[in-house]
């Protein structure tokens, strides 16, 4: 069993769950992104008085303050993969308000495994999927050459977090077509 809260931020409606204990936050999604509660096998059921969750919105109070709390206040438990679970621990890495692309996470990830290489496709599946948004942070991942692609949120909300985070935008561009600028 899984439980769950609202939180009214500056992107919208935000779904917290945590899991049956309500020690470890499993998920974080913006109202109508994409894979909106995938990682759950049933739906959650509202009680936000459980500890994690109220954590989580002190926590996202402070980060939409202007603060900058470390991802390791809170008790994370993700499900996914263990390709995915390795994904998602290197997004942790990502320093505030900087930027990584898609080709350095896998590059990191390979060596970490001793590997020569890995696929793209399925490091941006894994961050595409991953299920604990802002704070586990992918907005921080960009395409090659600074392209703004691939956030499940939706591209406005990944520009609207690195403004926030006030992370360096002048070597990345919205790809043509999508309906945000920088």
């Amino acid at each position: 069993m899984y439980f769950s809260a609202l939180y009214p931020s500056p992107l919208g409606e935000l779904t917290l769950a945590c899991d049956e204990s309500g020690q470890a936050l499993v998920g974080l999604w913006i109202q109508g992104q994409k894979y909106f509660l995938g990682s759950l096998p049933q739906p959650p059921e509202p009680r936000g008085d459980l500890p994690v969750l109220r954590q989580t919105v002190r926590w996202l109070d402070r980060y939409f303050a202007g603060e900058r709390p470390g991802i390791t206040e809170l008790k994370l438990a993700p499900v996914g993969s263990p390709f995915r679970q390795a994904i998602w621990d290197l997004l942790c890495r990502i320093p505030y308000g900087q930027v990584t692309t898609y080709g350095a996470l896998g590059k990191a990830l390979a060596a970490q495994k001793g590997l020569t290489g890995m696929s793209g496709q399925a490091v941006g599946g894994a961050v595409g999927h991953n299920p604990i948004s802002v704070i586990i942070p992918c907005h921080r991942v960009v395409g090659a050459q600074g392209s703004l692609t691939g956030y499940a949120g939706g591209i406005d909300k990944k520009v609207w977090l690195l403004k926030h985070e006030k992370a360096d935008l002048s070597g990345l561009y919205v790809p043509s077509g999508a309906s945000t600028a920088l």
